[in-house]
C-alpha cells in the first residue's frame, strides 16, 4: 500500500499525496503519510499554540496537541523562492544563482535532472502532489511561456505525481492556476475541494486547496 507525502508552502499545499485506508489488511509495514505545510511570512508568534492571541487558529492547534511542537527551528531564506529552493533541493540557496525573489514568468529554477524530495519519496514508494503557490519558475526559459499550452517543463519532471498551483503569488503574472502543467480555469467555490483518483498502484486521496495563510491557519474553506 502507497502512503502520501504532502507539502504545504505558503497558501498552498505540496503533496506526495494523502494515502486513504485500505479495506483489506496490509501484509507489509504502512509506511506514514507525510504533510508538510510551508507558509510565507507567518510569525513565531501568529500561532495560539505558540501564545498568539490576535488570529484563532484552532486547526493548527490541533496539530500541535496530536504532534510534536517544536520550540527551536530555523529557516535557510526569509523570503519564498530561496526557502523553497532549500527544502526542495536540500541545497542552501546562495549556494546555486538565480535562486533569489523569481519573477511571475521566471523559467524552472529546479531543473528536472534535479534530484528533490519529492523524488526521494517517489523513489520510497509515495505518490506525490504539489498544491498551491510555487513560485520556483515554471517552463524552460524565463518569459517565453505559453500559458494557453502545456507546459514543456513542470512539477511532473521534479517528481511530483500531481500538481495544482499558481505559478507565483497572487499579485506576479500569470495570474493563473496550472493543474498538471497546464492553465485551468475554475470559479473559487469549485476550486475550495478537489477530489481525485490515482491510478490502481496509487491511493486515493482528497486535497483541500487553501488560498491564504490565514485560511489555512484559521480554518476557513473560501478566501475572504
Amino acid at each position: 500500500m502507497k502512503s502520501t507525502l504532502i507539502v504545504g508552502i505558503g497558501a498552498s499545499l505540496l503533496t506526495a499525496g494523502i494515502a486513504k485506508a485500505q479495506q483489506r489488511q496490509d501484509i507489509t509495514p504502512r509506511t506514514p503519510n507525510v504533510l508538510f505545510i510551508y507558509a510565507d511570512d507567518l510569525g513565531y508568534g501568529d500561532l495560539e499554540c505558540y501564545d498568539g492571541t490576535q488570529v484563532k487558529t484552532p486547526n493548527i492547534n490541533r496539530l500541535a496537541k496530536n504532534g510534536i511542537r517544536f520550540t527551536n527551528a530555523h529557516a535557510t531564506a526569509s523570503t519564498s523562492t530561496p526557502s523553497r529552493y532549500s527544502m526542495l533541493t536540500g541545497e542552501y540557496a546562495w549556494r546555486r544563482p538565480g535562486t533569489d525573489i523569481a519573477a511571475g514568468n521566471a523559467g524552472m529554477i529546479i531543473r528536472p535532472e534535479r534530484y528533490t524530495i519529492a523524488d526521494m519519496f517517489k523513489n520510497a514508494g509515495y505518490a506525490t502532489a504539489a498544491i498551491g503557490k510555487w513560485h520556483l519558475g515554471l517552463g524552460d526559459k524565463a518569459g517565453e511561456q505559453d500559458w494557453n499550452a502545456p507546459l514543456p517543463t513542470a512539477l511532473g519532471d521534479l517528481g511530483f505525481d500531481y500538481s495544482y498551483i499558481m505559478a507565483a503569488t497572487a499579485d506576479r503574472v500569470p495570474c493563473v492556476f496550472i493543474e498538471n502543467g497546464q492553465t485551468t480555469i475554475r470559479t473559487p467555490r469549485s476550486m475550495s475541494v478537489t477530489r481525485r483518483t490515482f491510478p490502481e498502484s496509487r491511493p486515493e486521496k482528497i486535497i483541500r486547496n487553501y488560498y491564504t495563510t490565514r485560511s489555512l491557519v484559521s480554518g476557513t474553506t473560501n478566501p475572504s
